[in-house]
């Protein structure tokens, strides 16, 4: 098991035993562990002894035997023990925000409530308002966590759903040579509510067959067909569907499978929609079901009917951001804050990937739980910083690699940027972003961005509304206002790659256009492996329409620099 699995075994133990109101020093025990593990990054905890283990901060001699169990099994006994003892809609409740396991507890123990249902229906008729340490605004809070899990329900990321997709069409192409994932999938989709597969066959009997050889794949009969599987993979909640396709058909029923249903109603120059000219003529390739509709060609990830031709009558597909466009990788975390790698070894593999810069941004001061550098310790970062390029610079003294030195500066709660100016001055860039108190109104939420884009010292405005995707609801902002501050006053817009956030959303992303505003497809990598996960925010780009030239880390070591350059001279 990896280190972070392990703690999250320990962070279940401690909040199973708080549930179950057991002797408070073993709850501290657990979670002062899982605490000091969650930060510990020098080797992985499923290859040490026990011996080694105790050496560990915050782990005692039996803390290291459990975890010892928990790298071999995954478990340990008194776990099983606790969630044998433990209703499984109560753990449910451990997802909802704002309710500990001590809330937990009374809801279940006094109240008689073991599930997620029985508790709305308490909440909606007021009676867990009424309990003591409740209250209205706790009932509510509960309301609207639960509306959101409802909501997010039978849903997956985007790498989670590309992951299952590439699973089920890998063990397809065993059998089909036409197989490919059509619908959100392939459209980008940030978040997934089918995973749909196309398979080209002149046999759906042998398509459904094949499928019911593929052991992790669950049926649900009642809703499947002969000629469409549907069901779900074996403990992921996400529909999936298989359709088979006669392979004569295969590119027009590609498309339509893709294509959401607003794009298809979109009409051509004859005035008949796309999905009539996909329907009923015959195409040899994608380009081809345009060209008879009379409209320019657009990607699959924009075909969405979300302003996609408007877009495409001044641009063209080619003038799209690739990965390929990327010259640098901005916001990313060392071992200096809350990274899992050193300094050095994110600047080397950046470097191996075949980029020209690396821009550092570790946590300021503030983000104390993420281990955010004090002034003493951005002082030594900068400095190993500069030995670092110098070493660069000598290996390859005509294109030299180089490492910016940024920060994520907190957004503090009135809006001011951490550090003061004389600390955020020595800094080539600044990443400001909200990570605390997110909690807020729409004004409250703006006003407070509003006052950090205006800080002279902000370069990029980091995961502008703070979501994870079906986890956590982003603070409401007024984006409008929020991209017009950015363009008023040169700052650029992060779209944070990482899977669990897409955000900026790509619904703003031509609105960004419009107003001049850049933006940055930025990994938050907190490892070398998180570099990868720019690949989801060029897709996320893309789907959006951003450009090329509209994009801020597509620009070379030498124009970031002018660029940067320019921003110092504002701040002066």
């Amino acid at each position: 098991m990896s280190n972070p699995e392990i703690v999250e075994v320990l962070e279940l133990t401690a909040k199973l035993l708080e549930l179950h109101n057991a002797d408070p020093f073993k709850i501290k025990g657990y979670s002062v562990a899982a605490f000091y593990l969650d930060k510990y990054k020098e080797s992985e905890l499923q290859y040490m002894t026990e011996q080694e283990l105790t050496k560990l901060q915050g782990v005692g001699k039996s803390t290291a035997t459990k975890i010892a169990q928990i790298a071999r099994t995954g478990t340990f006994p008194e776990l099983e023990e606790l969630i044998a003892n433990t209703p499984l809609g109560v753990m449910e409740m451990f997802n909802i925000k704002g309710i500990g396991p001590k809330k937990i507890a009374v809801l279940w123990q006094e109240l008689g409530i073991d599930n997620l249902h029985e508790l709305e229906l308490a909440c909606l008729n007021g009676t867990v308002a009424k309990v003591k340490g409740f209250g209205a605004n706790t009932q509510q809070k509960i309301l609207d966590s639960l509306a959101f899990l409802k909501d997010q329900a039978g849903k997956l990321r985007m790498d989670k759903a590309e992951a299952v997709a590439g699973i089920i069409v890998n063990e397809l192409k065993k059998t089909f040579d036409l197989v490919e994932a059509a619908g959100e999938v392939r459209r980008k989709s940030e978040v997934v509510e089918t995973i749909r597969i196309l398979a080209g066959t002149d046999s759906p009997a042998l398509l459904q067959h094949t499928i019911g050889e593929i052991d992790l794949l669950v049926q649900d009969v009642k809703s499947s067909s002969p000629f469409v599987w549907r069901g779900n993979i074996q403990d992921v909640a996400v529909g999936v569907e298989i359709v088979a396709v006669k392979p004569e058909r295969w590119v027009n029923e590609l498309f339509l499978e893709t294509s959401g249903a607003d794009h298809l109603g979109l009409a051509g120059t004859s005035g008949s929609t796309i999905w009539r000219h996909a329907h009923y003529e015959s195409a040899d390739n994608e380009q081809a079901i345009y060209e008879k509709a009379g409209l320019p060609y657009i990607v699959p990830e924009m075909r969405e009917g979300a302003g996609e031709l408007a877009w495409a009558e001044t641009r063209t597909p080619d003038q799209l951001v690739t990965w390929d466009d990327l010259k640098g990788i901005l916001h990313n975390h060392s071992t200096y804050s809350d990274g899992q790698h050193t300094l050095e070894q994110m600047a080397l593999r950046c470097r191996d990937l075949g980029f020209e810069y690396l821009g550092i941004a570790d946590h300021s001061q503030t983000a104390t739980y993420a281990q955010g550098l004090k002034v003493e310790e951005v002082i030594r970062q900068h400095e190993e910083i500069a030995r670092l390029n110098a070493r660069f610079a000598s290996e390859n003294p005509e294109k030299p690699f180089k490492i910016l030195k940024g920060i994520e500066s907190d957004i503090l709660g009135d809006g001011s940027l951490d550090y003061p100016s004389d600390v955020l001055a020595t800094f080539d860039y600044i990443v400001a972003s909200v990570h605390s108190n997110l909690s807020m109104t729409l004004e409250k939420a703006t006003t407070r961005l509003l006052k950090a884009i205006e800080n002279p010292y902000t370069t990029i405005l980091g995961h502008p509304t703070g979501r994870l995707l079906l986890s956590r609801e982003g603070y409401p902002i007024d984006h409008q206002v929020i991209i017009d501050a950015c363009a008023a006053n040169g700052v650029v817009i992060e779209i944070n790659a990482s899977p669990w956030r897409l955000d900026l959303d790509w619904r703003w992303i031509s609105y960004c256009m419009e107003k001049g505003v850049m933006l940055s497809i930025n990994p938050d990598a907190h490892a070398m492996e998180g570099y990868l996960d720019m690949h989801y925010g060029v897709a996320n780009a893309r789907k959006g329409g951003l450009t090329k030239d509209m994009t801020f880390n597509a620009l070379s070591l030498g124009q970031i620099a002018e660029y940067l350059k320019g921003r110092v001279v504002r701040v002066n």
